[in-house]
């Protein structure tokens, strides 16, 4: 029988290590133009988003969005775009990303609550449909398309 990681890499895909945290989240380092964060990985979230004390961090042209958030328990909150990022996660890169910027302090004040770091943002289904994922909860690994 072919292991999941053999058959994946076999169809050129590549493998990131994802470490699971104390509020049962994957958690995944990334960069966003050069710049190295830490992730939350959320299949949830429709789009990939990060805290706007990151703009500078990131190095992100914004504008503002009429787009309103919700999740993670609070609605209706008010977020910005910046587009053209470039995303890196392990050998996986894309070009062109789009981000969706909003307050993250709610998401931070949870997982500090429970002991586990504060993250720079959220890798969401957005990007995971582009780099065609697939998650191994087993041994904890994301597979992406190069």
């Amino acid at each position: 029988m072919v292991k999941l990681q053999d058959y994946l890499l076999d169809k050129g895909y590549t493998k990131v290590k994802l470490k699971l945290t104390k509020t049962n989240h994957f958690e995944i380092k990334a960069s966003i133009n050069g710049v190295k964060g830490l992730f939350i990985l959320d299949t949830g979230a429709s789009s990939s988003c990060v805290g706007f004390d990151a703009i500078e961090t990131f190095k992100l042209k914004v504008k503002d969005s009429e787009v309103k958030a919700a999740g993670a328990g609070a609605t209706d909150m008010l977020t910005q775009i910046s587009k053209k990022n470039k995303l890196k996660i392990g050998k996986w890169k894309k070009d062109k990303t789009a981000l969706i910027l909003f307050n993250l302090t709610h998401v931070n004040t949870a997982l500090t609550n429970h002991n586990a770091q504060p993250v720079d943002g959220i890798i969401g289904a957005d990007i995971l449909k582009k780099g065609k994922a697939v998650i191994d909860y087993e041994k904890k690994y994301l597979y992406l398309k190069l």
